[in-house]
């Protein structure tokens, strides 16, 4: 029963490594479409109003997109902790998310946030987003400093449930617009809250149940 049990969990393990790693090998080719540095490639075709207009707005969103990459590889490798045999990286994985996160990636996207498309309600939604993602980074980095690991851990999982929004966007948004073709802007309101309101609910009833 043991070893079955553990062939078990080294299964889920496998799997949610290769799922992590294909859906990071698509953020990663988004993110390369932006390099080398242009105004005038994918989702900046959208942006010219704040690209012509707004100096501040291209540093910042390269800012955001080249950041977040690594914020979502490392948070990965944070959570993975010492069962899959990386008890001494998870340490150093977490500074270098939290660090990122914190002082680049939140940020930048809380600004992007205000200038969101999709009107009033896709803007609130990633602010509030980027605003929580923030909040909840930091309290996972005070309880690590109060080494109360515990907490730590909860705190961690809810801020990369939000991080996980990158993903979990745009597998809304594709699912959407297959199945009911709406108006691209109604799609933004609707993916805006989408993106990351399921991702934390979850975490929320895993922590509940003392599943994390």
């Amino acid at each position: 029963m043991l070893l079955t049990k553990k062939k078990y969990s080294n299964t889920l393990k496998i799997l949610l490594i290769l799922g992590f790693g294909y859906f990071f090998w698509l953020m990663l080719q988004i993110t390369l479409e932006y390099i080398p540095l242009r105004a005038d490639v994918s989702f900046l075709m959208i942006k010219q109003t704040e690209v012509d207009h707004r100096p501040e707005y291209l540093p910042i969103f390269y800012t955001h997109i080249y950041t977040s990459i690594f914020v979502l590889l490392f948070g990965f490798f944070a959570i993975l902790r010492k069962d899959f045999g990386l008890k001494n990286f998870h340490r150093n994985a977490g500074k270098i998310y939290i660090l990122l996160l914190l002082i680049f990636s939140a940020p930048a996207g809380i600004y992007m946030g205000v200038f969101a498309n999709g009107g009033f309600f896709s803007k609130a939604s990633f602010v509030i987003l980027g605003c929580l993602w923030w909040v909840t980074t930091f309290k996972a980095y005070q309880y690590a400093k109060q080494k109360k690991f515990t907490l730590h851990k909860q705190w961690m999982w809810r801020s990369f449930a939000l991080t996980l929004s990158a993903i979990t966007l745009r597998m809304w948004k594709v699912i959407i617009v297959y199945l009911f073709h709406p108006n691209p802007m109604d799609v933004y309101q609707i993916i805006a809250w989408l993106g990351w309101i399921p991702n934390i609910l979850l975490i929320e009833i895993l922590i509940t149940k003392k599943i994390l």
